[in-house]
């Protein structure tokens, strides 16, 4: 989106408004600044040559990355799917040659306007070609992804994230459809993250890096990052362990000997009342690091400090992004045990939905600022303000609990005629198997009042399934994302995602002045389903006073019903 001179000075000025209500940034040195290329270098990137108070549009991106390409036998620049809009994607596979060297892939961008992960990246790539560092190829291939979101970083404005400290034009946060990429991992509706989910396929990484800049209130740290469940609830376990460990203890280490202060990304319980604590949570595939959780690829979101200054958070990704590269490096064979750990674990179950624990894991030690509140003329009401005062307070840090465990089957199996679905497993690498000839199978059904119930009535039957029809076996490397796509309850299944919000029962259910007549005659004809139902309204007084609730119990055992309730078009091979 182009801006004329006019309206951009108008909104330069909106922009400064706003940062002005913004406590002032903590005066701050730190060791990285020497990674600051040189004033009239060659090489120097547009956001150092800015210092750092820009960023450069897709078109400057792609054109220094192109000449590091051109000029450099490490780098080469490959596109790897188109955005909503039509514009390239592109990654950058950095590399030296020989062996079967492990991939570490960092993304920027997701979120456009939250670009610190595209200039920190742009440095680095700079330095592996010409400042020496090119031993940090040694034992890892590096694929580095600019920009993910190209259209909304194109929608930019000096508007953009007012709460951020630079640069001083911003991307969006949606894609040109209006989707959050980082929500759109399970279901694949947008095309940049269905590109990037087969570039994760393609590469298989011993490591996927994500760079972020977070929301919310302020803090004393500059760099915190973060893992799906943080250990606690992280479905692949030995991938989560050795996140939370060995990689966690050397980034913090390399980050303060630089002069940067880790942590934990912190994810409030009320942003406006920040001592009520701190959560940690399960995730779910929709997410980047849930999805590398389900499909056991170590994961990292960075989450920078909004408010700290440019410069100074993109100094700190690119001192996680090189400690990154030199941990995997060194831990290569430890990850790929801990994947393949992870691939070859067949859980029985699986939580699918969850809540926040009223009691704490534990508290922690937090390094805020003082915060004040003070009566706001606008809201009418007393609001929160930073004093700006280093302050370090104890919370408490909950965790969640389970509300549904699922039981998971030997395989899921789909009938032929569900291709959008079937198509959609084959999307993410899910492994299934075709049959070559008409199927009868005892499997277990699902039926339901529509398609946008979530779960409902099971039984075991019968089912003839014509050829073409896939088996999903749940021994498989995906078996987790498999269960969490394909499972009705779950939170991210394709049934929660909408995919089948038109579908409907083959017939109205049964008319009331027709129900009552047959569920008379059922009870004087059905001496065993009599005894069940004077039982059931014995022992439940709800139902006993709810008429509609009685005909329905009738209702359901009658013949009618399956052609009343939609048939959930996956089947379950039990164990």
């Amino acid at each position: 989106m182009k801006i004329i001179p006019a309206l951009c000075l108008t909104l330069l000025s909106a922009s400064v408004a706003a940062l002005e209500v913004l406590p002032p940034p903590a005066a701050w040195h730190g060791a990285s600044e020497k990674l600051v290329a040189e004033a009239g270098s060659r090489w120097i990137t547009p956001a150092e040559r800015s210092g750092f108070t820009t960023s450069p549009d897709y078109a400057a991106t792609l054109q220094y990355l192109r000449a590091l390409a051109g000029a450099s036998d490490k780098i080469s620049v490959h596109i790897f799917g188109k955005s909503y809009q039509g514009r390239d994607l592109v990654y950058a596979l950095v590399r030296k040659p020989g062996g079967n060297k492990p991939v570490v892939m960092i993304q920027a961008g997701i979120h456009s306007g939250e670009i610190d992960g595209k200039d920190a990246g742009l440095m680095l790539l700079r330095d592996i070609a010409f400042g020496g560092r090119d031993d940090l190829l040694d034992q890892v291939d590096l694929v580095f992804i600019p920009i993910l979101n190209v259209d909304g970083h194109e929608d930019a404005s000096p508007l953009g994230r007012p709460s951020q400290r630079g640069p001083q034009i911003k991307g969006s946060r949606t894609n040109a459809q209006g989707l959050d990429l980082n929500r759109d991992y399970a279901r694949l509706q947008s095309p940049e993250i269905a590109a990037v989910v087969k570039l994760l396929q393609r590469y298989d990484p011993a490591l996927y890096i994500d760079v972020h800049v977070s929301d919310g209130t302020d803090y004393q740290y500059d760099v915190t990052y973060t893992f799906a469940g943080w250990g606690t609830y992280a479905r692949s376990q030995a991938t989560a362990q050795w996140l939370m460990g060995t990689y966690s203890d050397e980034v913090s280490a390399a980050l303060s000997q630089q002069g940067h202060l880790p942590a934990i990304y912190p994810s409030w319980i009320n942003e406006s009342a920040p001592d009520q604590g701190l959560r940690i949570s399960a995730e779910g595939p929709r997410y980047s690091t849930g999805y590398g959780d389900f499909i056991g690829v170590p994961t990292v979101l960075v989450e920078n400090h909004t408010m700290k200054p440019y410069k100074r958070r993109v100094l700190g990704t690119y001192v996680l992004l090189e400690q990154s590269i030199l941990t995997v490096g060194r831990e290569r064979a430890r990850i790929a045990a801990a994947k393949a750990e992870d691939r070859a674990a067949r859980p029985a179950q699986l939580m699918v939905r969850w809540e926040r624990d009223p009691l704490p894991l534990r508290t922690s030690t937090f390094k805020g600022y003082r915060y004040e509140a003070y009566q706001s003329l606008a809201s009418g009401a007393r609001e929160l303000r930073w004093a700006g005062e280093p302050q370090d307070v104890s919370l408490p840090v909950y965790g969640v609990r389970s509300t549904l465990d699922v039981s998971l089957p030997q395989a899921w199996w789909i009938s032929a005629g569900q291709q959008s679905l079937i198509a959609a497993l084959r999307a993410h690498g899910i492994a299934m198997e075709t049959t070559q000839t008409p199927r009868t199978v005892a499997l277990e059904t699902t039926r339901m009042a529509s398609g946008k119930e979530r779960g409902g009535a099971r039984s075991l039957q019968q089912i003839t399934l014509p050829a073409g029809s896939v088996r999903i076996p749940a021994a498989q490397p995906y078996h987790l994302l498999a269960a969490a796509l394909l499972e009705a309850e779950s939170d991210d299944s394709f049934l929660a995602h909408g995919l089948f919000d038109q579908a409907l029962a083959s017939e109205w259910r049964m008319p009331k002045h027709l129900l009552a007549p047959l569920a008379d005659q059922m009870m004087a004809s059905n001496p065993t389903l009599r005894a069940e139902f004077l039982d059931a309204v014995g022992k439940d007084a709800a139902l006993a006073a709810n008429p509609a609730a009685r005909l329905a119990w009738w209702e359901a055992r009658s013949d009618y019903a399956p052609r009343a309730r939609w048939l959930y078009p996956v089947y379950r091979e039990l164990r």
